[in-house]
C-alpha cells in the first residue's frame, strides 16, 4: 500500500502538513525483516565478461529478533482478569472470535519491526441511525491489528498518539481498494470518518462506501475505539510524527555482521569443494574431436591445467589434489560474535542467541545471565499491558453502548504476564512465600501478584480465612474472571 497517496491525500483534505518521510524508514525496517534489504543484500559481479546479479545467504535476525520479542510479551499464557463475570465472559468472547491470542502476538512480532502497532476496534452490522451510536444487540466487535505502515498520527500530545487514521488493503473481485478510516476528537468526543478509495496506477480515487458502513460516526465518548503501542524506546530518530522507532532501528550495522559473516561461511562451503589437476597427457580425445577427462563419469572432480611438470612433496606427478580449508570453525566463531552484538543491541544481553547447546547452568547463572533481557522485558511490558488495558475498556464500552450487554467500560483491568521463559518463576514465588512469613510482604498482594486478581478480591479472599490453603488459591472460585 502506498502510504505517501494517503497522507497527501489527507493533507489536502485536512489542510494539515504531515511529512511522509518517516515512512522511508518503516519500509527499510520491512525490508530486513523480510529478509531481502535490496541496497544490501543485492549485488553485482563481473564473471566472463558478464554482469552476473548474486544475492548474500542471510539469517533473517530481523525477523528472528521480532518473533522472540512478540513470544515474550504476548503468548498463550497472557492473562487478562476483568472485575466482574458478565465483563470477563464478553471480554472472553470477543477475542475469541477475532483470534486475538494468535493475531495479537502477530502484531507485536510488526509492532517490533515497523516500531508501532494498533488494535483497532471496529463496530460490525451496526444498526443505522443517522450519524449518532445507536443501540443495536446484534452488532459485533471486529479488531483490526495493523503496523505502523498503516497508521498516520493526526494530533500527539504528551508523546500519546489521541488522534490517527488508519488506512487498510481491501482486495474485492479483482479490485484493490484503501478503506480509511479517521478517529478525531470533537468538542471532547470521538467521531471516526471513513473513506474508501480505488487504486488504479498508484493513483487514490475516492468512491462508495461498502453496504452498512457510515461516512461518519459520532461515539459521543471520550474512550478512543483504537489503542497505540510501540516498542518502549526513546525513539532518536527525528520526524516521527509520534511513531516508535524498530526494535533494531539502531542495529543495522550488527544486522549487516551477522549477514556478513554467515555469508562467508556459506561462500566458502560452496567454493571449498574438492579439485583435481591433472596433466595435458592424460585428456583423451573422443571420436567427434572432442577432450574428455580420465574419469568421464565425474568430469566434476577434475581440472585441466596444461602441459606443464606438477609436483607434489617434490616429486613430479600427474595429477595433484587441492582440498581448501573451509575454515569453520572461524567462520562459526565470526558469526557467534555478531550474534552477540547483534542480542545486546536489540535488548536482549550478549548470550540470547548461542550455538554451543547441551551445556547445562542452573537457576541462578540463568536468571544472572538474562538480567538485561529482564529489565528490557519489563519496560516493554509497561507499553503492552496500557494497549491491553485501553483495548479492553473500548471493548466494553461498544458491549455496553451499541450492543446493550451488562458490562462496566470502568471495571478494573488487570494484565498478568507469564514470564517463566526469562525468570525462575518458581525461585521467586518462593522468596515472596518466605517475604510473607517474614512480614515484608501481605497475603494479598501475593494473590494480587500470582492470580492477576484486583487488591479487593484479593482481600475477600483472604479476610475470612487466612490459611495458606487460601493463600495459595484452595478456596471457591472469586468473581474475578481472566481471558486468557
Amino acid at each position: 500500500m502506498e502510504i505517501t497517496k494517503v497522507i497527501e491525500w489527507i493533507n489536502k483534505e485536512k489542510q494539515c502538513n504531515i511529512s511522509a518521510d518517516y515512512y522511508k524508514n518503516i519500509d527499510k525496517w520491512k525490508q530486513w525483516w523480510m529478509g531481502d534489504c535490496k541496497e544490501f543484500h543485492e549485488f553485482k559481479t563481473i564473471e566472463n565478461d558478464k554482469v552476473v546479479a548474486r544475492k548474500l545467504f542471510t539469517l533473517g535476525m530481523a525477523k528472528k529478533a521480532s518473533e522472540d520479542w512478540a513470544s515474550i510479551l504476548l503468548n498463550e499464557k497472557t492473562e487478562i482478569a476483568v472485575q466482574d463475570p458478565e465483563n470477563a465472559d464478553f471480554i472472553d468472547s470477543v477475542l475469541e472470535e477475532n483470534g486475538f491470542w494468535k493475531l495479537g502476538n502477530e502484531l507485536v512480532e510488526k509492532a517490533f519491526y515497523s516500531g508501532t502497532g494498533a488494535f483497532v476496534v471496529k463496530i460490525k452490522d451496526m444498526e443505522q441511525s443517522g450519524e449518532a451510536i445507536k443501540k443495536s444487540p446484534g452488532a459485533k466487535v471486529h479488531i483490526d491489528y495493523l503496523p505502523a505502515g498503516n497508521i498516520v498520527p493526526l494530533t500527539v500530545r504528551n508523546g500519546q498518539i489521541v488522534e490517527a487514521a488508519f488506512a487498510s488493503e481491501v482486495f474485492d473481485k479483482g479490485q484493490t481498494y484503501i478503506y480509511l478510516e479517521m478517529h478525531e476528537l470533537v468538542l471532547g468526543k470521538y467521531e471516526i470518518t471513513n473513506k474508501y478509495f480505488e487504486t488504479t496506477n498508484g493513483q487514490l480515487k475516492l468512491t462508495a462506501l461498502p453496504h452498512g458502513v457510515l461516512n461518519v460516526v459520532k461515539t459521543g465518548s471520550d474512550i478512543p475505539l483504537f489503542t497505540i503501542f510501540s516498542p518502549n524506546i526513546v525513539n532518536n530518530i527525528p520526524k516521527s510524527n509520534g511513531l516508535g522507532a524498530s526494535v533494531y532501528a539502531n542495529a543495522i550495522d550488527n544486522l549487516q555482521g551477522v549477514d556478513l559473516a554467515f555469508n562467508n561461511l556459506c561462500r566458502d562451503f560452496k567454493l571449498g569443494g574438492k579439485k583435481v589437476f591433472y596433466s595435458e597427457s592424460l585428456i583423451l580425445t573422443n571420436e567427434e574431436g572432442k577432450k574428455i577427462t580420465p574419469d568421464d563419469v565425474m568430469q566434476q572432480l577434475f581440472t585441466y591445467t596444461g602441459d606443464g611438470p606438477m609436483t607434489e612433496n617434490g616429486q613430479n606427478t600427474l595429477i595433484t589434489e587441492y582440498n581448501p580449508d573451509l575454515r569453520v570453525q572461524d567462520n562459526k566463531d565470526g558469526i557467534q560474535a555478531q550474534l552477540d552484538y547483534l542480542s545486546f543491541k536489540v535488548g536482549f544481553g550478549t548470550k540470547h542467541y548461542q550455538f554451543n547447546g547441551g551445556q547445562i547452568v542452573t537457576a541462578t547463572q540463568y536468571t544472572g545471565d538474562k538480567q538485561e533481557l529482564v529489565q528490557n522485558a519489563s519496560k516493554h511490558y509497561i507499553a503492552i499491558e496500557r494497549a491491553l488495558k485501553t483495548l479492553v475498556r473500548a471493548i466494553l464500552w461498544v458491549g455496553k453502548e451499541v450492543m446493550g450487554k451488562p458490562v462496566n467500560p470502568d471495571s478494573e483491568v488487570t494484565v498478568q504476564f507469564e514470564d517463566s521463559y526469562i525468570i525462575d518463576k518458581e525461585s521467586e514465588r518462593l522468596r515472596d512465600l518466605q517475604e510473607i512469613r517474614d512480614g515484608l510482604m501481605q497475603k494479598w498482594e501475593y494473590r494480587v501478584k500470582w492470580y492477576g486478581e484486583d487488591e479487593k478480591t484479593a482481600k475477600q479472599m483472604i479476610g475470612a480465612d487466612l490459611s495458606d490453603a487460601a493463600l495459595m488459591g484452595f478456596t471457591s472460585p472469586n468473581e474475578t474472571g481472566g481471558a486468557k
